[in-house]
């Protein structure tokens, strides 16, 4: 582990959202053209969200205005397939798509009462029924900016289709909840001396500690520009996350933990201190920051070391899972890592970054029980390699 985190808060040069310059590594490392990459993506899209409905989609529609993403491998729909949903639905401007997830997501998943008032249950049953009434922070999260991006790309509607309300309103829970109802069980999404996202904003351990694969500093820039109060403090979140992926990454392997003290430390109280399913996102974010931001040269060193690692397992069988010391704990090769590989490529500097994004390009679309997160995550990955991930933003 790295022992100190020096600050960034300004880029030292200019990323994708100043340049509008969003890098297609399909075409620039692999020759793909236009067309190609386009048939790609619409092939993803269409199996994911209207393929056959036992084996291959992840979306349901329900009624005349909803839909929900359904984790089919638990039987479940999660905040994080929604608001991924939701992300994919605005990057490839599928307007209903997103209507009816927002519109389920609201209907069923939303807390119109305390204790956990402007929040989202995480997980329910597939005809709304809530499972847990807790949230879980990255849903919010990424409700929020598909919601900021839908406003700029679509413009506001009324009542929830006010998305930069909507959105304005879901960071308020984030930071103001404690202020508003001190005694509640429920609290802040931020942890306010460290200005970090918290696992779930529940008062006890579960708000005491972090999952880096929570941490999206783009995202939290985004917020700094678009939300309508608590500017200053998102920009100083940004500027946390940064600086907490140089503590929490491992010095040789670049891997993280799926949970983690806020300083850096794995959360070692069960086997979510090592590599595993959550932290394959966090090379994703740690990627997407530097491209849009170029606000921390370390992100492009620790992506190479990432991929420098995943490439000593072997490009076509690494494992989907390890010690942060890099001893294999599976033996499951995962499209869904697979795409967020590519991903990192995007800030990575060594050659090998081809190979990633090649992987990707061969992977079929997942299908089958674990399609839910292997397939979020591959369309996901698709759409950031290929440039069609972008930080929609209002006109300056």
């Amino acid at each position: 582990m790295t022992s100190t985190a020096p600050i960034y808060t300004a880029a030292t040069t200019a990323g994708a959202v100043a340049s509008g310059n969003y890098p297609n590594l399909f075409s620039d490392l692999l020759g793909k053209s236009g067309t190609d990459v386009k048939a790609k993506i619409d092939a993803a899209w269409q199996q994911l969200f209207y393929g056959n409905g036992d084996t291959e989609r992840v979306y349901y529609e329900v009624g005349p205005d909803m839909a929900y993403v359904k984790d089919i491998g638990n039987d479940d729909v999660r905040t994080e397939g929604m608001s991924y949903g939701m992300m994919i639905a605005v990057q490839l401007d599928k307007h209903k798509e997103f209507d009816r997830l927002w519109t389920w997501a609201r209907k069923f998943m939303y807390h119109a009462q305390e204790p956990y008032q402007g929040y989202f249950a995480w997980h329910c049953k597939d005809d709304g029924t809530m499972i847990d009434t807790n949230p879980a922070s990255d849903g919010e999260t990424w409700f929020t900016t598909a919601l900021f991006f839908a406003s700029v790309r679509w413009g506001d509607g009324t009542g929830i289709y006010n998305y930069r309300a909507e959105a304005n309103a879901i960071l308020d829970t984030a930071l103001h909840t404690s202020d508003r109802n001190p005694s509640s069980i429920a609290t802040n999404m931020f942890d306010a001396k460290a200005k970090q996202v918290v696992f779930v904003p529940k008062v006890g351990n579960d708000s005491s500690f972090t999952d880096p694969s929570y941490h999206t500093p783009a995202f939290y820039e985004i917020w700094a520009k678009m939300a309508s109060k608590d500017k200053a403090f998102w920009t100083s979140a940004a500027a946390a996350s940064r600086a907490f992926f140089r503590t929490t990454a491992n010095a040789k392997t670049g891997l993280v933990p799926d949970y983690a003290h806020f300083d850096g430390t794995p959360q070692d109280t069960s086997d979510h201190k090592d590599f595993r399913f959550d932290a394959w996102r966090t090379g994703m974010n740690i990627a997407v920051d530097w491209s849009w931001y170029a606000a921390d040269p370390w992100q492009r060193e620790q992506s190479d070391r990432w991929l420098a690692f995943f490439a000593g397992q072997g490009i076509d069988g690494y494992a989907n899972q390890y010690s942060l010391t890099g001893e294999a704990l599976s033996h499951d090769h995962s499209p869904g890592l697979v795409g967020m590989n590519a991903v990192v490529a995007i800030a990575a500097t060594n050659d090998r970054r081809k190979d990633f994004v090649q992987a990707l390009w061969d992977a079929p679309i997942p299908s089958g029980h674990w399609r839910y997160y292997d397939g979020l995550l591959y369309m996901l990955g698709l759409l950031h390699t290929s440039g069609q991930f972008k930080a929609w933003l209002p006109a300056q």
